[in-house]
């Protein structure tokens, strides 16, 4: 087991209600909050009111800062940073899902100083400071609320990236299962398939760690047991409070614990789709992940037949790969790019993209011939 630090300061409150703490907690980091939010359906599905009204009852200035895009982009950080300087804010507070608490993040720590959101996460910037940050969950998918990364896009650039400093922990994260309920199928299922992935990215990391191994088997199979009923169910309480949580578990620290490091290939490789076709991240995961597991075989085929032992009752690396295929079919989440609108007639310019900007593990290397292997198994040519 390699040597880790573990730390996480993030208070969370989870469970029905618990945004009635909201304004309570908010005036002990501040006056005037930056709230930011998406395209307004939490305006729409009654969310908005039911976190605006105990910041208003706390006396808490609110500057509203909306229009944060899936796959969010660093010009609408920048945006926001704008606002947030001219207004003088004193704390942040996101009211969304992952893609605008990474946004938020980022917003947090450029205010202080002025600072440009592109250079900060390319390390050019480093902030020294960061405003206090509270989030408001609606999304069960990412684990952004209690952790300290945010991935943002450049599309001038062609990058989508992460960065990470302590500075961006949230304060105070609120997750209210009832505040997911209002997800639809689609985007429920890409939550579970993002969760999954980010315990398996940390289960094929290096470092002999059989705690965090077995954290990361229980929550893929919390995933699939609660991922049907859920799915068919979809305003179930228990169901949403169940995914919500093992969300927040996949990328809380917990499954990389005695460690270096996890791969996170295929987020890079999936991040290429995002930026290129606007697909949404879920779904690239479902098709990048099958792929890259054939791709890796070659290096792990035993980690891919313990996976498949603890998950499904099968050694067989292959047929493996092929039940975890399975499972995301069964959640209606891709697992071939046609099914995302993207023909072979595509296929050259991804793989230039990928050769372009290279992206790989931080374990495994992905060369120019694993790069067209990957793409004809997400074309499905075996």
């Amino acid at each position: 087991m390699e040597n880790f630090t573990a730390y996480n300061p993030v208070r969370v409150h989870f469970g029905k209600d618990v945004c009635n703490e909201l304004g309570t907690v908010a005036k002990n980091y501040g006056r005037k909050a930056l709230l930011i939010y998406g395209g307004g359906s939490v305006k729409r599905n009654g969310i908005f009111d039911q976190v605006v009204a105990p910041l208003k009852e706390a006396g808490i200035e609110i500057v509203e800062f909306s229009g944060i895009r899936p796959n969010p982009r660093v010009g609408d950080v920048d945006r926001a940073v704008a606002v947030g300087i001219k207004e003088n804010v004193d704390i942040v507070i996101a009211l969304g899902g992952g893609s605008v608490i990474d946004s938020a993040k980022i917003i947090s720590v450029c205010i202080p100083e002025n600072l440009d959101g592109w250079k900060v996460m390319t390390r050019k910037q480093r902030p020294e400071k960061g405003l206090p940050l509270l989030a408001v969950l609606t999304l069960a998918a990412t684990g952004t609320e209690m952790n300290m990364f945010s991935v943002l896009q450049n599309p001038e650039l062609g990058l989508k990236i992460g960065f990470g400093t302590e500075l961006m922990y949230p304060k105070h994260s609120f997750l209210d299962p009832t505040f997911t309920a209002t997800v639809n199928k689609e985007y429920t299922a890409y939550g579970i398939v993002d969760l999954i992935a980010h315990s398996l990215e940390n289960f094929f990391g290096t470092g002999h760690a059989p705690l965090s191994d077995r954290f990361v088997v229980s929550i893929v199979k919390e995933a699939i047991e609660v991922a049907p009923k859920l799915l068919n169910e979809l305003d179930n309480y228990d169901h949403r409070a169940r995914i919500l949580w093992a969300s927040t578990c996949a990328l809380n620290g917990t499954t990389n614990y005695g460690r270096k490091s996890g791969d996170w290939a295929v987020h890079g490789l999936g991040h290429t789709l995002s930026l290129m076709f606007d697909t949404a991240h879920g779904a690239t995961l479902s098709i990048v992940y099958p792929a890259w597991l054939r791709y890796i075989v070659q290096y792990v085929p035993e980690r891919i037949s313990h996976l498949g032992s603890e998950l499904f009752g099968t050694i067989d690396v292959h047929q493996s790969i092929q039940k975890l295929e399975e499972f995301f079919s069964s959640t209606n989440s891709p697992i071939r790019l046609q099914q995302v609108g993207i023909g072979m007639d595509k296929k050259e310019e991804i793989l230039n993209h990928w050769l372009d900007k290279k992206p790989s593990g931080m374990v495994y290397d992905i060369d120019e011939k694993g790069y067209q292997q990957l793409l004809d198994w997400m074309y499905g040519e075996f």
